[in-house]
């Protein structure tokens, strides 16, 4: 599924509300719990503005700067301009992690983690052949091929760290 040579990378997908940022924040809290090294991108499908109109980096960037960075004691962050940057061009960055869970890229060649509401959309959010766990309040799912797709409760982030640590972090 991922030819890149980085950490593994792992899309929590689903479809609006359906829970995937808490989910996903549980997820990361429990990794990082067990001692990884825990890397996040959230898909964004308008422009990204991250600064404040007026800031000194708002002022780089309108002048012109292809690639603005704020650093402090506690970290930094860079804002780099291009066109439509894949998620190898944003996990590429991040080398030193352990892991990278993507909130979203449901188009990404990425195994999935897909989060549902028995009320909402009823289709899946993933393909069948990228899921590698499915999160609501049901048991086990049928894929449509005959292969089973483990289920975890929306509070099992627990049980999640483990299928990932023994399929990509072992």
């Amino acid at each position: 599924m991922q030819a890149s040579k980085g950490p593994p990378v792992i899309s929590v997908v689903g479809w609006s509300n359906s829970g995937k940022t808490t989910f996903l924040t549980k997820l990361v809290r429990e990794l990082k719990a067990r001692g990884y090294r825990v890397g996040t991108v959230k898909h964004h499908h308008g422009d990204v503005e991250f600064d404040k109109p007026g800031k000194d980096t708002w002022q780089h960037s309108r002048a012109g700067a292809d690639a603005v960075s704020l650093a402090g004691k506690c970290g930094f962050f860079v804002y780099k301009k291009c066109d439509n940057p894949s998620l190898d061009d944003v996990s590429s960055l991040m080398p030193e992690m352990d892991i990278i869970i993507t909130e979203g890229f449901k188009s990404e060649n990425t195994p999935k983690i897909e989060v549902r509401r028995h009320q909402q959309e009823s289709s899946p959010a993933a393909a069948a052949e990228d899921m590698v766990a499915l999160v609501e309040e049901s048991s086990v799912i049928k894929q449509t091929d005959g292969e089973t797709v483990p289920c975890f409760a929306p509070g099992d982030a627990g049980g999640v760290a483990d299928l990932l640590e023994t399929l990509y972090l072992r």
